[in-house]
């Protein structure tokens, strides 16, 4: 089921599958800031990754000497949520563990997903209870997608990222395979600016792990019209198109990534893995603006 909020400056709209958000429409214009989810490209919109982010090494983890096996992203993306509440500006979302769920990941969890909007602005909370008898370890992230170009008769090219600070900053080197290498790329170098382009992504995404910034702004070189996004303490950040070009381009903040390629370790010793304690929560959010 689909479920909206709106105010004077936007109207959200978000599913119970995945609990995904699915539109972002300024008022003003009735722009769309938020991918369609064209499957003729990509069929999300901005997934949950929960409660890993990326690919295992064949698709396999262990915890405590047991092996269990996750699809890339995990589990958020493809399970229905529980609707839990809405009011004028929120609505909040629930995935709690289930015999289904403990055959894939072998924890008591509680995880809420809440968007709140204020202005321009929609906030998106994600919050992790921890309901075993042991600590659990997951990794978090989000996967939103947002039309580039925001205009019809614009292309990707004339789309740039502003950084809110200047960035020196390699990328960390994935396989074909989509795990890491352990080897770097330069990227940034004393710059505030990326310039978009399709070849950009021809070996997938550039995903950092240094980033000064706490904001990223993807914005035009015709018009005002912008889409921010805030990540304050996120450790990583990946950004994303399909290799050979598609009309969205994804900024993603994680608590997490994809497997090295010789990782063989337990699911706690992933790096980026979080580990909370029993009976403790997991509280982070981020923030989506849209300039009209």
């Amino acid at each position: 089921m689909i479920y909206s909020i709106e105010n004077s400056a936007i109207k959200i709209t978000a599913s119970d599958h995945g609990a995904e958000l699915h539109s972002i429409t300024g008022k003003k214009e009735g722009t769309e800031y938020l991918w369609n989810g064209d499957p003729k490209y990509w069929k999300y919109h901005s997934p949950i990754l929960f409660p890993i982010v990326g690919n295992l090494v064949n698709s396999k983890y262990r915890v405590d000497e047991k092996s269990y096996q996750l699809p890339s992203h995990g589990l958020g993306r493809i399970s229905d949520f529980k609707f839990i509440s809405q009011t004028n500006d929120s609505i909040t979302f629930e995935l709690k563990y289930s015999d289904d769920t403990i055959k894939r990941y072998p924890y008591k969890f509680t995880l809420l997903i809440s968007y709140t909007i204020e202005a321009n602005t929609i906030k998106v909370t994600y919050n992790v209870m921890n309901l075993d008898n042991k600590n659990i370890s997951f990794s978090i992230g989000a996967h939103p997608a947002f039309m580039c170009p925001i205009e019809d008769n614009e292309k990707l090219e004339d789309y740039y990222l502003q950084f809110d600070k200047r960035e020196t900053s390699d990328i960390m080197e994935i396989t074909n395979e989509g795990y890491f290498s352990h080897k770097r790329k330069e990227c940034l170098k004393d710059t505030d600016i990326m310039p978009l382009s399709k070849d950009l992504f021809k070996d997938d995404a550039l995903v950092f792990d240094d980033l000064k910034s706490d904001k990223i702004t993807i914005k035009s070189k015709n018009h005002e019209k912008s889409i921010s996004l805030e990540f304050k303490g996120f450790p990583y950040m990946g950004i994303w198109a399909p290799k050979g070009g598609a009309p969205f381009l994804c900024i993603e903040p994680w608590f997490g990534h994809a497997d090295y390629e010789d990782f063989t370790g337990e699911f706690k010793e992933k790096e980026g893995a979080i580990s909370l304690a029993i009976g403790e929560e997991f509280k982070y959010s981020y923030k989506i603006s849209i300039v009209e």
